[in-house]
């Protein structure tokens, strides 16, 4: 069985924003503006994109 992983990558600056979107672009495990990571495709973490949509890009 294969799970299913999205690819996730910081291209906002978190300088400036309310600190829950910064602890979930650091929860997501983004540093640095262009950083990306392979994360598992789960309800949680589609959740804590949504949260931070407007600063990554989101590959399937």
């Amino acid at each position: 069985m294969t799970t299913s992983t999205v690819k996730v990558t910081l291209k906002r600056s978190v300088i400036g924003r309310p600190r829950y979107q910064v602890e979930t672009v650091k929860a997501l495990g983004l540093r640095k503006i262009g950083d990306s990571r392979e994360l598992v495709d789960t309800p949680v973490t589609r959740g804590m994109i949504k949260t931070v949509l407007h600063l990554v890009e989101v590959e399937a």
